[in-house]
């Protein structure tokens, strides 16, 4: 499996089509799944922050299924976290810098047979986990804030990248969320990165070899 970094205003044909797929398992996740309150139209789920040229991440498998996916704003423009969830920032101020990007709508798709096993559903999160850090340490960013709930938070403290949370826990729907900040750099990256793991930057180490 492989992690791929789109932007949908430049994406190819190709990449267009597994954004489709990855909006369909986004619904599949976080609505029929995890029961969250979001809006699924032609069974793809979206938000106002898709109309925002995010980044995506999606994770590839090797039959060129998608099979998880993140979203990635800077931090410096409209945010989940300052739009939607100010409330979880708790006493402190939502991070705005230039060296901040939000990560949102992380999934995996569980029910792949493929992944099932304890130990392809490790493999594919820190997969998706060392293509979130790559990526921001790529394009300038040290830190991660992220909206999740305290499931996915125990997640990322298995995976020793722990979340250094903003705030206390807030009951959101039916579940209770959390949001804090995360490191990027290269120690988080080897720490979170599968043996299996491909490079998003495959021509940055061919030159540095």
């Amino acid at each position: 499996m492989r992690v791929i970094a789109i932007c949908r205003t430049r994406a190819t044909s190709d990449e267009y089509r597994l954004l489709g797929h990855m909006h369909e398992l986004r619904a599949r996740v976080f609505k029929h799944r995890l029961d969250w309150d979001v809006h699924v139209e032609h069974n793809q789920e979206k938000d106002e922050y898709d109309r925002l040229d995010p980044t995506y991440l999606v994770l590839v498998s090797h039959d060129g299924q998608v099979i998880g996916c993140a979203r990635l704003l800077p931090s410096t423009g409209p945010t989940m976290l300052g739009q939607t969830f100010p409330f979880l920032a708790g006493a402190a101020r939502v991070p705005r810098s230039s060296r901040v990007v939000e990560s949102s709508r992380f999934c995996i798709d569980t029910e792949r047979s493929d992944i099932v096993s304890a130990s392809g559903l490790r493999d594919a999160t820190h997969t998706l986990f060392a293509g979130i850090i790559e990526w921001s340490m790529a394009n300038g960013f040290n830190r991660i804030v992220t909206v999740t709930d305290i499931r996915f938070e125990r997640i990322l403290n298995r995976a020793k990248w722990p979340l250094e949370r903003l705030s206390a826990p807030h009951p959101v729907g039916n579940t209770i969320a959390v949001a804090g900040l995360l490191t990027a750099d290269e120690a988080s990256l080897e720490l979170v990165r599968p043996s299996s793991y491909v490079t998003l930057f495959p021509a940055a180490v061919e030159a540095a070899a």
